[in-house]
């Protein structure tokens, strides 16, 4: 099992605590600082070095994020958000008032456009902190550079 982040690396935050302990990971609070773009283990380095672009390593922790493997769930996932939030809306919208196509074409679409980027990094990054939390892919008892050969 890797081991909790030692030293003085939380002395800047006093309510900084490991998401790891002897018990396990814990996983609401990795999910909660993937979401915030932060590091699932210790909460204080980045997670993206771009706007969807995992990075490879915590700046603070020094925890491998090479092994993460979101690929398209963020994405799925951010469609049935969005799409479970604006179509109701719409469709009550449609029924009630009967908006104009170009009412359509122009509110519908960038707002779903708009909700959908804002909402990709903060899905992106609970994946990769619940991918951490139940040590799936790279984020496993043994990283990928300890298994024995």
């Amino acid at each position: 099992m890797a081991t909790t982040v030692e030293g003085n690396v939380g002395s800047h935050d006093n309510d900084w605590t490991s998401a790891e302990t002897a018990a396990g990971r814990n996983v609401s609070l990795s999910l909660w600082r993937g979401v915030r773009g932060r590091c699932p283990r210790c909460g204080r380095g980045r997670l993206f070095c771009a706007f969807l672009k995992v990075d490879d390593h915590c700046s603070v922790c020094r925890l491998d994020f090479t092994g993460h493997r979101a690929d398209d769930l963020p994405a799925y996932l951010v469609i049935v958000i969005v799409g479970h939030v604006l179509v109701p809306i719409i469709l009550w919208i449609e029924v009630d008032y009967a908006p104009s196509l170009a009412f359509q074409l122009g509110v519908y679409l960038p707002i779903t456009a708009l909700a959908s980027i804002a909402l990709l990094q903060p899905v992106k990054g609970a994946v990769v902190g619940l991918q951490w939390a139940l040590r799936m892919h790279g984020f496993g008892a043994h990283p990928p550079d300890e298994l024995p050969a």
